[in-house]
């Protein structure tokens, strides 16, 4: 089983990048899709998720800002529009099926001022 995040990168305050996670190796339909993230010396938070189902979940600090979109049962983006510098974190995928949790190995982006 794998997930892999790709997207990340330096960007200036006000631009936009977008996250990709492609799941692998995993039978049977994903529940939930999202992607946390973690900030230097923080604990790792939900950024967004969304259900098999289209139903999405965000975190106050990216609404309006952030998209995330699932392609099929195993992909999903993360569009990200008006970066700020609080946004600056390492980015996870996440999928969960039934019980089980899987993580992708996190891909960092680095917002500057």
């Amino acid at each position: 089983v794998q997930l892999q995040a790709s997207g990340g990168g330096l960007v200036q305050a006000g631009q936009s990048l977008r996250l990709s996670c492609a799941a692998s190796g995993i039978i049977g339909s994903i529940n939930v899709m999202g992607w946390y993230r973690q900030a230097p010396g923080k604990q790792r938070t939900l950024v967004a998720a969304q259900t098999s189902g289209g139903v999405t979940n965000y975190a106050d600090s990216v609404k309006g800002r952030f998209t995330i979109s699932r392609l099929n049962g195993k992909n999903m983006t993360l569009q990200m529009n008006s970066l700020n510098p609080e946004d600056t974190a390492v980015y996870y995928c996440n999928a969960k099926l039934g019980l089980t949790v899987y993580w992708g190995q996190g891909t960092l982006v680095t917002v500057s001022s």
